[in-house]
């Protein structure tokens, strides 16, 4: 468990708080390109790390973002007209580019020099593969991109999808490196001899209770959660966290999995899930089960909300949890399920609460990682990890088979580096890992 002061600075992101701190350090995903899909339109209301700010692409094409309150007298810039490479306030017409540089203040006499004097904050953005970043750091030249794989692939080949998420950042991160809850959370009613012998889902459902090995790395730490496959062989599944709050997950083929998740946090109470991937094929994230999403709203809160949600239970079927081939939750979509149980640990879990067991060995390290970079930034201005070596983010993450009594770290060395092909896997060796499900029988309620 951790202490209430160790709760409160891992949890707490704001501008003045050791963790919001930290994060600014890094270049944070704001928004998806989509949501600015062309010049001068709408404006967006973006909360981030605790500031409500509004987004917005100018005539040129260029992201920004920008204080809500005009620097005037306070009005709301989500109302101002986006023109001619600028928001301007639509009380007294003050016109700022995306730099915050006010460039026209008609309300003030032709001769004055006023408008010189006035900028509004607004933070630096870039865009990648269907992402807008942006930097809320204090350096004058932000540090380089994290080089992560999946937010580098060729045109028409990625994919970006976003999903908020009304708790912590934390929580959720904590379920992306916590292996043991697929085995019950998702796959608890499924018997072993439901999967394909000698794939990592019958392997995984045969025995639910891996061992664990962490270890710390130059981008964060990484874990296996190991246990039996064949005689004389061990099943590894590798996941990752990389500061300050990116995961990648274990569920592919180590080698042929490219993936990365980042748990962004809006404000200390909501979260906006980036996931990154190759592009689907055939099949839309809002089209799976569990996933169809409320239009985006325009309110501060209104972005990429899914209709399974605490005001309906997440349409959690009674009758499907309880049949023999049923779903263990009776919840659909194995991200529906986490966003469930994540959501009702309440907005911040009481971590003095908790009794962790050795299956939290990467919990455990994450959070020590976190708390221990945010102290050293605060107190000896230490650079967090990463910050300035975008290299460290080429990593992969997945399942793996090795000889028993191998070491893991070296084995698979070759098949966790980023932008190397690997021909010769089979992606078919994973099972049924990419979130299939038992279906609902279609007499079951619905919800």
């Amino acid at each position: 468990m951790l202490s209430k002061i160790d709760n409160d600075t891992v949890c707490r992101v704001g501008p003045e708080t050791p963790m919001g701190q930290l994060m600014r350090e890094y270049w944070v995903p704001a928004l998806l390109s989509s949501e600015l899909p062309r010049p001068d339109s709408d404006p967006v209301r973006v909360v981030l790390l605790g500031e409500k700010l509004i987004a917005f692409r100018d005539t040129n094409g260029q992201p920004g973002l920008i204080q809500n309150h005009c620097p005037h007298r306070g009005a709301s810039l989500f109302f101002a007209r986006n023109e001619e490479a600028g928001l301007r306030c639509v009380y007294h017409g003050w016109k700022f580019s995306v730099d915050g540089t006010c460039v026209d203040m008609p309300n003030e006499p032709a001769e004055s020099d006023f408008k010189q004097k006035v900028k509004a904050l607004a933070y630096p953005c870039v865009e990648r593969n269907g992402l807008i970043w942006t930097y809320m750091g204090s350096r004058q030249s932000p540090p380089p991109l994290p080089d992560i794989e999946a937010n580098n692939l060729p045109e028409g080949e990625y994919g970006a999808s976003a999903i908020q998420r009304e708790c912590n950042y934390l929580q959720g991160l904590e379920g992306d490196i916590d292996t043991s809850h697929f085995s019950f959370l998702h796959f608890g009613a499924a018997e072993a001899d439901s999967a394909a012998p000698g794939t990592f889902q019958y392997y995984t459902l045969k025995e639910r209770a891996p061992r664990y090995q962490v270890v710390d790395t130059e981008f964060g730490c990484m874990y296996s959660a190991y246990r039996p496959a064949d005689p004389g062989q061990l099943y590894h599944r590798i996941g990752l966290f990389l500061f300050p709050f990116w995961t990648m997950i274990p569920t592919g083929v180590l080698g042929h999995q490219i993936i990365a998740r980042a748990w962004v946090p809006m404000d200390d109470e909501h979260t906006m899930f980036f996931n990154l991937s190759p592009k689907m094929r055939g099949v839309q994230r809002g089209q799976q089960p569990g996933m169809e999403q409320h239009p985006n709203s325009t309110d501060w809160y209104g972005r990429f909300r899914l209709v399974s949600d605490s005001s309906n239970d997440y349409r959690i079927d009674r009758e499907w949890q309880r049949i023999k081939g049923g779903d263990y939750t009776g919840i659909a979509g194995i991200h529906t399920q986490d966003q469930a149980v994540t959501e009702s640990m309440g907005a911040i879990y009481d971590r003095t609460q908790e009794h962790l067991g050795s299956s939290d060995a990467m919990v455990i390290r994450t959070r020590r990682r976190l708390l221990d970079a945010a102290r050293a930034l605060g107190e000896r201005g230490t650079i967090p990890p990463g910050v300035d070596q975008p290299e460290v983010y080429r990593q992969r993450s997945g399942g793996v088979i090795v000889p028993d009594g191998t070491s893991w770290v070296e084995a698979t060395a070759e098949l966790r580096k980023a932008y190397v092909a690997h021909p010769e896997l089979n992606p078919a060796l994973a099972g049924r890992t990419g979130g299939q499900q038992p279906l609902k029988p279609t007499l079951s309620k619905q919800g």
